[in-house]
């Protein structure tokens, strides 16, 4: 059995021209791209058909400068219209053109020769064929089949790298030095890894910076297109961009956040601790209260000698005393003698313990929650449409953008649309929006050091990793991971994440306390207070004889006072006249 199999001079470690075969696929793609199927897709019948119709082109080109004693056209065609009845008249010409022709073809050299048409490249015995691998063939730099070893260095290489602005991943300070010429430093987390990477890779930067209205889908696109060699900033791997770019290990695990105002410090309440039972739970307890006064001074005042001798109201009063004081596990000053007192005060304290135990576990949770309360508490209030969607601000190109669209509005654009972070804490400051999504690490940066009023909330959701934007099937991409790889393992990626991340700069009048407030429980004291002026109020009332009593004793004694100190002076009075008229006497008997 013989067979047969064509393959390109490329497959067989031979020489091609690569040039010819660049020129004839950028054609390709340029007159019917929608046919390119990739230069590695190309079937080798289709090279043996360039190199055929090149021949062609070739003999025609030769045969038509060599005419010259011919008096028709070098393409000059007998016969029919018809195709089949058509003859080429110089075919014969055109034949020994062919035969001469000899150039280097894209699927290897092109020569015809007289003394054979022997093309065989190598023979290869049945015991030695094997299934041929469906996978397609790679071909390596240099057009190889032979794998390269060793991986490519970009050691001396010019880099254009893109960042994007974003505190503190990339912070840009324009400066004027002192001969008048602007500079423009750049400082944070990603110049600083920049340098690492330089350091150990020996490539040569040149940073460009993004132009700040460039969204970030608009930045990886942008990589895609030829723009940058690499990018680098807060960019998230996502699937969709994937699709466009390739992406290094990761340099930053991040998750989005929900950025919002902090909650301003709400009106007091003076009665917040009534709150804690219901209206008609206050009146229930009141009612059982009074129900109980009223049933333990029918069951008791027959037996027991401390409601005796006393008026109905007073009898009354006594047993509703009693029983508050059972509610609330306070005792009284008189004791049950009845078997039904008793098991009507067992049942009293039983209902106050309850009450007392709830009252307290209640107050906790509503002063504490009332202390910590934000306006949405996570993504799920978001999802289930506590706020209002044109409250809701989305950067647009940004994956906070992608997950929106994706598991809240189910494709529907119906968020307030921003464009820069700069809009986003504006717009929050100005109240055009309430919520927003963010980068956990650029979140916890802002609100720590520079929008001490703007806090999150709730947990981190939809995680995922910053990195590295390169090109499909970038050159340098397996250096550019093991050296970032060598970086996490040594610590010095997650010392940039300290020293950029770990600062907080807000003043301390901005931290929440976890103290309960006055404010909270001032109505608590305000009634107290109301019933400690009732309480001296009842007590003057009740010692009213005696308070007149002693008014009437100390007006008596003002009085008294006032009629002695009136003589006092009068006497002092009269003595200082006796005094002035004898120093007169003795004045006129010395003149005399």
């Amino acid at each position: 059995m013989l067979a047969i199999e064509p393959v390109v001079g490329s497959s067989v470690d031979k020489s091609i021209n690569e040039t010819l075969l660049n020129e004839a696929y950028s054609i390709w793609q340029q007159y019917e791209p929608e046919s390119f199927p990739e230069s590695l897709n190309v079937d080798y019948y289709g090279l043996f058909a360039f190199d055929a119709t090149w021949t062609l082109i070739q003999a025609l080109q030769q045969l038509c400068v060599s005419k010259i004693n011919i008096s028709s056209s070098c393409l000059s065609f007998i016969g029919s219209s018809f195709c089949f009845d058509r003859r080429f008249i110089h075919s014969k010409l055109l034949l020994d053109a062919v035969s001469r022709t000899e150039f280097f073809g894209v699927s290897g050299p092109i020569q015809f020769s007289v003394n054979g048409t022997d093309r065989i490249i190598e023979y290869a015995h049945p015991d030695n064929w094997r299934i041929p691998n469906k996978e397609n063939v790679i071909i390596w730099p240099g057009n190889t089949l032979t794998k390269p070893t060793g991986r490519a260095i970009p050691k001396g290489v010019n880099l254009r790298i893109g960042i994007i602005v974003s505190v503190p991943f990339t912070i840009v300070q324009q400066t004027i030095n002192a001969s008048e010429s602007s500079t423009i430093p750049y400082s944070g987390f990603v110049p600083d890894l920049i340098e690492m990477l330089r350091s150990k890779m020996e490539f040569i930067p040149i940073i460009t910076l993004v132009p700040l209205n460039q969204t970030y889908n608009e930045f990886v696109q942008a990589v895609s297109n030829g723009v940058y060699d690499i990018g680098i900033g807060d960019v998230t791997v996502t699937a969709a961009r994937r699709e466009l770019v390739d992406f290094s290990n990761a340099i930053f695990d991040n998750s989005l956040r929900i950025i919002i105002r902090k909650t301003p410090q709400t009106s007091i309440d003076l009665f917040s601790f009534l709150k804690t039972f219901s209206r008609n739970l206050w009146l229930l307890v009141l009612g059982t209260l009074i129900f109980a006064g009223i049933l333990m001074f029918i069951i008791e005042r027959q037996d027991n000698e401390a409601l005796q001798n006393r008026s109905i109201l007073s009898q009354i009063a006594m047993s509703i005393w009693y029983a508050f004081g059972n509610l609330v596990g306070y005792g009284v000053e008189f004791s049950i003698n009845t078997a039904a007192g008793r098991l009507l005060t067992a049942g009293i304290y039983i209902l106050g313990l309850i009450l007392v135990a709830s009252y307290t576990a209640n107050l906790a949770s509503e002063l504490t929650i009332a202390k910590s309360k934000d306006i949405i508490s996570g993504i799920d209030d978001i999802k289930n449409g506590k706020i209002p969607f044109d409250r809701i601000g989305i950067r647009v190109g940004t994956a906070g953008e992608d997950y929106y669209l994706r598991e809240i509005s189910g494709g529907n654009p119906n968020y307030h649309k921003l464009y820069s972070r700069d809009e986003l804490y504006n717009s929050l400051l100005a109240r055009r929006i309430d919520i927003s999504f963010i980068n956990s690490g650029t979140g916890e940066y802002v609100t720590n050091n520079i929008y001490c009023n703007l806090t999150l909330t709730g947990n981190e959701f939809e995680k995922g990793v910053f990195g590295i934007v390169t090109p499909r099937e970038w050159l340098y991409a397996q250096d550019l991971d093991v050296n970032i790889l060598a970086l996490r393992e040594s610590g010095d990626i997650e010392n940039l994440r300290q020293k950029w991340f770990g600062v907080q700069n807000c003043p301390d009048s901005f931290e929440e306390s976890t103290a309960i407030g006055i404010s909270a429980l001032s109505g608590l004291f305000l009634v107290f207070g109301v019933i400690v002026i009732l309480s001296l109020l009842l007590f003057a009332w009740t010692k009213r004889h005696n308070i007149k009593n002693c008014l009437f004793i100390l007006i008596h004694r003002k009085k008294s006072s006032a009629k002695t100190e009136d003589s006092m002076k009068r006497r002092s009075s009269t003595n200082s006249e006796h005094l002035q008229n004898h120093q007169i006497e003795s004045q006129d008997t010395e003149y005399f």
